[in-house]
């Protein structure tokens, strides 16, 4: 059996993401009928996802998708992963996660040298495409505002700059505020958090109760309501919710982290 053709992308993903790592493959074999595992492949060379694929065709592409979460059903880690096919045995079936993979098909060869197919997965995307600072001491959490104070952190950009979900969930909110401007609030999955993103150039398109991926588009960085300038002011807050109980947390240090793998 050989490996003809097999592509991974996109090179970066996210959990509950807006593209799903995907793997593309066909194989090459004198059978009619091959039986192939996919493993999802950490680091370390430990399994962390398998698939299972029966009956599969020489010479005709197949995909498998991964939605990011490890054996345990929980999301797994940050970092860099590979898809490895291999033909299904006995041995194959009976390896447990976290053991490592072995007898991957390699490009073109029977050989049991692993084929590499990488890509990094993260939890949260970074939430501005473009040039970006995280602006004076006045655009940090707490700063002092007239009667208040400041609540998130702004992510100083130029107008017009994509925006993209920190992480995906369901909208919240969605509308206009004299202070925010055009504005959306996103319950993140899994996380017991709220995001919300102000200042939009245009009102959002999405609307309350519509889900969202990780990573998905969600408008264009803008200056609309109380801003001096072109900016997203970013904020999280705790459980149950955006002025629902909850409390508003830093969120710097969490966009620091995001920043370095943008």
């Amino acid at each position: 059996m050989t490996l003809l053709s097999a592509t991974a992308a996109p090179r970066k993903t996210f959990y509950y993401g807006f593209r799903y790592p995907s793997l593309q493959f066909a194989i090459g074999s004198t059978q009619p009928a091959n039986d192939l595992r996919i493993d999802v492949v950490d680091s370390a060379g430990a399994v962390v996802k398998s698939f299972f694929r029966n009956d599969v065709a020489p010479d005709a592409t197949r995909t498998i998708r991964w939605d990011g979460s490890a054996t345990d059903g929980r999301p797994a880690r940050n970092g860099h992963y590979r898809f490895q096919i291999a033909p299904q045995s006995a041995e194959d079936t009976a390896t447990a996660a976290g053991k490592p993979a072995t007898r991957a098909i390699r490009r073109g060869s029977s050989s049991s040298q692993a084929v590499s197919l990488s890509f990094d997965f993260y939890a949260f995307a970074f939430p501005v495409l473009g040039p970006h600072d995280f602006g004076d001491s006045g655009a940090h959490f707490g700063a002092g505002r007239s009667g208040h104070t400041h609540q998130g952190q702004d992510v100083m950009a130029d107008c017009g700059l994509p925006l993209v979900a920190a992480r995906g969930g369901t909208v919240q909110y969605s509308g206009y505020h004299s202070a925010a401007g055009n504005y959306l609030v996103i319950d993140g999955r899994g996380t017991g958090l709220d995001f919300l993103y102000a200042h939009l150039a245009e009102p959002p398109a999405l609307k309350a109760g519509e889900r969202v991926r990780t990573g998905q588009p969600l408008g264009l960085v803008g200056e609309t309501g109380n801003a001096s300038a072109c900016h997203l002011h970013f904020e999280m807050w705790t459980a149950p919710g955006w002025y629902q109980g909850g409390s508003p947390i830093d969120p710097y240090p969490f966009l620091a982290r995001w920043d370095r793998y943008s």
